[in-house]
């Protein structure tokens, strides 16, 4: 049987090097690493992406991605990092979590229609399908997550 078909594999980016790999669902949870970089494929960290990351990571890999478009600048983008860091080592590796600096990433952001920050938005299977503008704490940013991974 191909892999691509089988239910319970699911294709992982890696954060560090883009490599995409294989994993069975199931073992997510032992700290898979990379077969390309061998560093791990998830940390319990937030990802920080630039625009060519971003697409890859939304064009490659079947776990959900959980972006927070934000700027050293903002304030409620400050405040919120701590929990934003702390829903990720709660839910990774059921999803993957990631940062874009708008300041840096201006054209991905303009082309997202990203008008506000903190704007946290999830992608699965290539689209976006889900978003939210302004900070959260952890148990409303926790309840927005659920139903997508």
């Amino acid at each position: 049987m191909n892999v691509e078909s089988q239910p319970n594999v699911a294709r992982v980016v890696c954060p560090h090097c883009d490599a995409i790999n294989r994993a069975v669902r199931e073992r997510l949870v032992e700290a898979p690493i990379c077969g390309s970089c061998k560093q791990p494929l998830f940390d319990g960290h937030p990802v920080e992406l630039s625009e060519a990351k971003f697409e890859r990571q939304v064009a490659n890999s079947e776990l959900p991605l959980i972006v927070d478009f934000w700027a050293p600048w903002c304030g409620p983008c400050r405040s919120m990092a701590p929990i934003f860091e702390r829903a990720a080592a709660a839910v990774e590796p059921r999803a993957r979590f990631a940062k874009v600096n708008t300041d840096d990433e201006q054209a991905l952001a303009a082309r997202l229609g990203i008008r506000g920050i903190p704007t946290l938005a999830i992608f699965r299977g290539g689209k976006e399908v889900a978003r939210t503008s302004g900070a959260m704490d952890l148990g409303s940013l926790m309840a927005w997550v659920k139903p997508h991974v």
